[in-house]
């Protein structure tokens, strides 16, 4: 179905008065409402044990425009690849072929590798896995003004639902208050405004899990989150701890591997135990996602650790390689996505996903580099890490290529570029920004994340769900999309 609107239309005009009513109103919201992150520390020190302030997060006064079919479309179908991803999970002689450090991907990738190998110690000492959760993301951008098109796949610390769910609520009282003066039809009709409820859709996640261990606890269990040191991006991870007190009545005990290497230990039935007396149900990780969080051996022997307990790991090792670049390409190939699709699908699924996926190949097929060089303005190049940073993009594809070495070369894939929609532009408000130029007006890219989780083992998916949405706006003239790294800023949508 093609889109009428007019990307390039957008955003309406605003004069200086305008935009600064709206950025008052929006930072007095956000600071009222949670919108917040911790404030940078001075390089010279750490930061206070007990923090005493806080900033808005990076925000947009104005809502990114996506036609109302691709939200459908990219809501409808999080079902299927909640089960594909849990599936792939579930098939270890196919991770062990695509990552495993004997045959696959973890042969030449550090990270990757040592993650497998401390898995495979666990299978080859005869620990069963139990249930695993995933607490899943999916990102896409519009191709052409046309088309959605999956950029990646998140299968650990899926980041942003709950101050996502906070700027939605923001672009709503500011279309309540002001009607954004008049200034656009779509603005002025609240309908056009999708609801986004991902902190209890989230923690309904979370709250399953843990109502699924509780039959093998030997005491009241707490869920436990993996965090990194120093974490400035504290309130979207606070705010889902406070929901799973409140609707759930469960505890959250918040920890970094270096505090698990020695406060974790596993008792003789396999329950994992903190501070020698909390049991664990859940681990949750919004830390481990890159080497970054292993300082040495001892946070990798936690993570290991963790792993062998009959805590239900979200994500468990498997679940986390899943998510991997490698096998987001992979599933590309003819006839391999087909093998994990749900049990219902219908005979259009396969053909529904593909439609999303624009093409990537790995660089260790033949002609790949000459096939990237030659076409390096059409790709992007990805290694198997998140977080933001390290994507090769553009004119710097072709030196790159030259520097990779051969056996490097399995550990990256080539992905063809998402052309978003040329002219399209936003308000961007930082915290602490130039007093002079408060707002930024800027041509701009919008990333949509839906969220969704299944929890599954033993061959099958026991529940799923798809539970909300993000949108991360950046720049054009910045090609990676990571709040937390400094790329982007939060914001939602107008269903145009």
């Amino acid at each position: 179905m093609a889109s009428s609107f007019d990307f390039a239309s957008w955003p309406p005009d605003l004069s200086n008065t305008q935009l600064d009513e709206l950025r008052l109103n929006a930072t007095r919201f956000a600071l009222a409402n949670g919108l917040l992150y911790l404030p940078p520390h001075p390089p010279s020190g750490p930061p206070p044990a007990t923090p005493s302030s806080a900033i808005h997060a990076p925000l947009s006064l104005v809502p990114s425009p996506l036609p109302r079919h691709l939200f459908e479309q990219a809501w409808n179908i999080q079902r299927v690849y909640n089960h594909v991803y849990a599936r792939v999970a579930m098939d270890y002689d196919f991770l062990d072929k695509v990552l495993g450090a004997e045959q696959g991907v973890g042969k030449v990738d550090d990270f990757v590798g040592k993650l497998w190998k401390g898995w495979k110690a666990i299978r080859d000492d005869g620990v069963q896995s139990g249930l695993h959760l995933g607490i899943f993301r999916s990102d896409y951008l519009i191709h052409d003004g046309t088309e959605l098109k999956q950029v990646e796949f998140n299968t650990i610390s899926s980041s942003f639902g709950t101050l996502s769910e906070r700027v939605a609520r923001l672009h709503r009282y500011l279309a309540r208050t002001t009607d954004y003066f008049g200034t656009s039809p779509a603005l002025s009709n609240l309908s056009n405004f999708p609801e986004n409820n991902t902190t209890k859709g989230v923690v309904q996640g979370l709250a399953e899990a843990h109502k699924a261990y509780l039959s093998s606890a030997e005491k009241t269990p707490a869920i436990l989150f993996v965090v990194q040191p120093n974490e400035r991006n504290v309130f979207d991870q606070l705010w889902l701890e406070y929901e799973l007190m409140e609707s759930h009545g469960i505890k959250i005990h918040r920890r970094t591997l270096t505090e698990l290497a020695s406060s974790a230990s596993l008792h003789a039935s396999g329950a994992l135990i903190i501070d020698g007396t909390i049991e664990v149900s859940v681990v949750y990780y919004r830390a481990g996602y890159t080497p970054n969080d292993y300082f040495g051996e001892d946070e990798w022997n936690a993570r290991f650790l963790l792993e062998r307990s009959n805590a239900i790991n979200c994500p468990s090792i498997p679940l986390h390689l899943a998510g991997s670049k490698k096998i987001q390409e992979v599933l590309t190939q003819p006839d391999v996505v087909e093998r994990y699709l749900p049990p219902s699908s219908s005979p259009s699924t396969s053909s529904d996903l593909r439609r999303t996926w624009q093409k990537m190949f790995s660089l260790d097929v033949p002609r790949a580099i000459q096939n990237a060089t030659e076409g390096h303005l059409n790709f992007v190049l990805k290694p198997q890490r998140e977080g933001g940073g390290n994507n090769v993009y553009h004119t710097n594809i072709p030196n790159f290529l030259q520097s990779l070495p051969v056996h490097e070369r399995a550990a990256w894939i080539a992905m063809e570029l998402i052309r978003v929609p040329a002219g399209v532009g936003g308000y961007l408000v930082r915290s602490g920004a130039d007093p002079d130029a408060p707002v930024t007006r800027s041509e701009i890219a919008s990333e949509l994340g839906i969220f969704g989780w299944a929890l599954f083992g033993d061959g099958e998916v026991k529940k799923e769900d798809t539970v909300g949405w993000l949108v991360r706006t950046k720049g054009k003239e910045s090609d990676e999309g990571g709040v937390a790294t400094g790329f982007s800023v939060l914001d939602s949508l107008v269903l145009v």
